[in-house]
């Protein structure tokens, strides 16, 4: 398997990592993540950004350590609106929800790859998917919320779990819904030489 350094606390994030065949060593970086007043597109690569910088600068150059690292930051916006961010509390993310319901939105995550060795940002992109969810009933949101998936979440909702009934459909890339964009990233990181062939497969690291 392929030893990545993963600068993030998702759990989200790691086991799709570790699905692809990835060997994540985890290092959570703590940065700002208020939501300023600037487009989707822009504030993900700004917030991936800020977290590849605040994850290399402490970083001791280690012969041991991954050659390669990652930061991601995943936003849901509805279009031409600002991004809804986590939910503050039950109120403000039961307004999420009846914000998305019957509607189509954004799911926006910004990647930055890393270059450990060098302490370099190696490139940063952005991708989006559509997603739709049905009308929701506010039963069915108050029953949502009675559980705990809805919390330290974009919008209020995990599309991998329960929330999956709420989905009519989705046009893009699903694991960059649940918070990575693992096709995206893979070839990335193959092109950067991380791994010769497949990141599952044993190999000597670059």
């Amino acid at each position: 398997m392929t030893r990545i350094l993963l600068a993030s606390a998702s759990p989200r994030r790691e086991r799709l990592l570790r699905t692809a065949g990835f060997d994540p060593l985890v290092r959570p970086v703590d940065v700002d993540e208020t939501i300023p007043d600037q487009p989707a597109e822009d504030l993900v690569l700004e917030l991936a950004r800020a977290k590849a910088n605040a994850a290399l600068n402490p970083f001791t150059p280690d012969p041991e350590a991954p050659a390669f690292g990652l930061t991601a930051d995943t936003l849901v916006h509805l279009p031409g609106r600002p991004p809804l961010g986590k939910p503050r509390d039950r109120k403000h993310a039961r307004s999420m929800l009846l914000d998305l319901s019957g509607r189509t939105h954004q799911v926006r995550t910004g990647v930055a790859i890393l270059d450990t060795r060098n302490r370099r940002i190696a490139t940063c992109f952005a991708i989006a998917t559509d997603v739709r969810f049905r009308p929701l009933d506010p039963e069915e949101i108050d029953a949502y919320l009675d559980g705990d998936e809805a919390w330290d979440k974009a919008g209020a909702y995990a599309v991998q779990g329960r929330a999956a009934t709420f989905v009519e459909s989705i046009h893009g890339s699903w694991t960059n819904v649940v918070g990575l964009p693992l096709t995206e990233v893979v070839s990335t990181l193959r092109e950067l030489g991380a791994f010769p062939v497949v990141p599952w497969r044993p190999h000597s690291p670059p």
